[in-house]
């Protein structure tokens, strides 16, 4: 029954991510705008097992189902980019936290996937 709780507030939140501020960008975006700007948390919202065979250097991973409780290991000064496999779990998060007031929030809409189809770098 928690669980239906955080789904549902999940999916409202990314229903008013764009009011809140959260951006969606492509792999390649995520790439220029984690080289150029400074600090940066790159969190990864995959499972456990997704994360260990593969995630972006410097990553943090946080499991969808932990967001809620682990919301105090997010910095509120920082640049957020968010990342799952294909954009669905991150589209989820990143409309949340834009709706808990994390100022700066991307999206990476095409995942690791894309990024590993575009050629950049993962960590095995």
């Amino acid at each position: 029954m928690r669980k239906t709780g955080i789904a549902v507030a999940l999916v409202l939140a990314a229903a008013s991510s764009a009011i809140a501020g959260q951006k969606n960008i492509s792999s390649l975006q995520a790439r220029t705008l984690l080289a150029k700007t400074k600090n940066v948390f790159l969190l990864d919202v995959r499972t456990p097992e997704e994360y260990r065979q593969a995630h972006l250097k410097g990553a943090v991973l946080i499991p969808l189902g932990e967001i809620e409780h682990r919301l105090k290991e997010l910095p509120r000064n920082r640049t957020i980019v968010v990342y799952c496999a294909v954009g669905s779990r991150s589209t989820l998060v990143a409309g949340f936290l834009a709706g808990k007031g994390y100022g700066e929030v991307y999206n990476v809409s095409d995942g690791i996937v894309g990024w590993y189809r575009n050629g950049l770098p993962i960590e095995r």
